[in-house]
């Protein structure tokens, strides 16, 4: 698509005429997701053997291994495994998680897609599944910070009001979901999670899986990053200090203000069973941004591989802690 107005004009877009064209069809999409999964042809899901058949009929699916002797399609061993909706409204979904900055609802969905609201929700979620890979650990230099997602006090239900106050205290942050952050210099790449508390102990178990032991962490001056195991400055945004030469936080700070943008404009609130799923989905988008919009959508596709979301699991679960 060709450049004519602002942005990154190194990265290759997709306009809504070309994804038209580019799944015009239902089998344009099941071909679209079968080069995404298996570039090298049809590996079985159940058994890994590349000895499969196709059946014409493609009933029950449209692959047949002649190894393990099961059936499967490009869905089998996704989090699109079972699902009705046709394969070309997923191919339209996928572009809209891979452009859509600030997120996109379920009502969006449902009135883009043409499917119900409880639907476009439960796809939704399943789309971010493809986002929870926490990847490799950071080399460093390596920004680390903590945000609070959720309401202002005074507009909590009285109950909830005095509750957050007994328990959590005055403070304007009591009662909200924590987020924790890094991202690292040189990828540009973020990792985020929701995290019980801003504590010593939750900050340092969300850094362990995201921070190699030899990186250098930079943070704003809270207390909960002293005595890191960590080689570790900070900037004192207290005293108006907040670049220091190479230290400063501003990298992850602007990865919490599109959050939050999305958050109140588009979400206008997480429930902090799915917070996290929230989260993620943010972190991975940003990090396949610097990729044309087709790559990124392959990226997303090759995420949702070896994932499984039911809605019992969804419904039924409790909130994800880092």
């Amino acid at each position: 698509m060709a450049h004519s107005a602002p942005g990154r004009h190194d990265r290759e877009g997709i306009s809504l005429m070309e994804l038209a064209e580019m799944f015009p069809d239902e089998a344009a999409a099941k071909a679209w997701f079968e080069a995404r999964r298996w570039p090298h042809g049809p590996t079985c899901p159940h058994c890994s053997s590349t000895a499969v058949s196709a059946i014409a009929s493609e009933k029950p699916m449209p692959w047949r291994c002649r190894s393990c002797r099961r059936h499967f399609s490009v869905r089998t061993g996704t989090v699109m495994e079972e699902s009705k909706i046709p394969l070309r409204k997923w191919a339209f979904a996928v572009y809209l998680w891979a452009t859509s900055l600030k997120g996109v609802s379920s009502m969006k969905l449902h009135r883009d897609l043409g499917i119900t609201q409880k639907s476009a929700w439960f796809l939704g979620h399943r789309l971010r599944e493809a986002f929870s890979n926490p990847g490799r650990l950071f080399d460093g230099p390596v920004e680390v910070d903590e945000t609070f997602l959720g309401g202002k006090r005074k507009n909590m239900p009285k109950s909830k009001r005095a509750e957050a106050k007994k328990t959590l205290g005055e403070g304007g942050t009591s009662g909200k979901t924590v987020v924790a952050g890094a991202k690292d210099r040189e990828t540009k790449k973020v990792s985020a999670r929701v995290v019980r508390a801003a504590t010593r102990h939750d900050l340092r178990r969300f850094m362990e899986v995201r921070v190699r032991p030899d990186a250098t962490i930079y943070t704003d001056g809270s207390r909960i990053y002293d005595n890191s195991p960590y080689a570790h400055e900070a900037v004192d945004h207290s005293a108006e200090e907040y670049v220091r030469g190479p230290v400063h936080t501003n990298g992850i700070e602007s990865f919490w203000a599109q959050l939050k943008r999305a958050y109140q404009g588009t979400f206008h609130h997480f429930s902090e069973k799915h917070s996290d799923r929230y989260v993620s989905e943010f972190s991975g988008r940003h990090n396949l941004r610097p990729l044309d919009t087709v790559d990124a959508m392959g990226e997303i596709v090759r995420g949702m591989v070896g994932r499984r979301l039911t809605r019992a699991e969804l419904v039924g679960g409790e909130p994800a802690y880092a």
